[in-house]
């Protein structure tokens, strides 16, 4: 199983991934991930992406490509894999297909992780994130529960960037609902419930 996550920040769509990953060994593969990843390891691409991150610009569309067929070229993505961040337009969407083709993969659905935009600020500017390992908790939760280091706020979980962020993810990422829509492998869930049962109708939606 194959499967584009689409969703704006903060609808879950990480969540339902790791259910995903968990209960049927999919590789997850989130693009900001594998960006940071090659530039610790100082690969190649990492070096490249690292230029242009330095230099507060987007990394091109190609050099994102080519970490994400380097990722699914890896052994754990051979059963299947979630890619979460990217395609993030239509015109990265057709590139990703075109590169898919390729290689022999095709795409099995878009999951679209849908939630309202004022329960996303509401959902978003309530959690706090620990400084050491990234855990993400509840307002409130001062001692990270996974490995004691602090928590805090990140500005992009306050209520106007978080706005921002979602006027940006509509402008942007809305038209590949559309995309994927004509394609014929869209697959909607009402991520505005309780984690479980969000799943549950993942699990229907893709006949898993």
């Amino acid at each position: 199983m194959n499967i584009v996550l689409l969703g704006a920040p903060g609808a879950g769509k990480g969540t339902q991934a790791q259910k995903l990953v968990a209960e049927y060994g999919l590789a997850h593969i989130s693009t900001g991930d594998l960006l940071r990843a090659a530039v610790k390891a100082q690969s190649e691409l990492g070096i490249k992406a690292k230029e242009y991150m330095d230099a507060g610009q987007l990394v091109p569309d190609q050099l994102v490509i080519d970490l994400v067929k380097e990722r699914l070229s890896a052994d754990d993505a051979k059963a299947g894999f979630i890619l979460d961040g990217f395609p993030r337009n239509t015109a990265q969407a057709v590139t990703l297909d075109f590169e898919l083709q390729n290689m022999g993969l095709k795409l099995d659905a878009a999951l679209l992780v849908a939630v309202e935009p004022e329960v996303i600020v509401e959902r978003l500017s309530s959690r706090r994130t620990c400084k050491e390992c990234g855990y993400t908790a509840p307002a409130g939760t001062e001692i990270c529960p996974n490995c004691s280091g602090e928590m805090y706020q990140r500005d992009d979980d306050k209520p106007e960037t978080i706005r921002k962020r979602l006027d940006v993810y509509k402008n942007q990422t809305s038209p590949l609902i559309e995309y994927y829509k004509g394609h014929g492998i869209l697959k909607e869930v009402n991520g505005d419930r309780p984690v479980d049962e969000v799943f549950a109708d993942v699990k229907t939606l893709l006949s898993l």
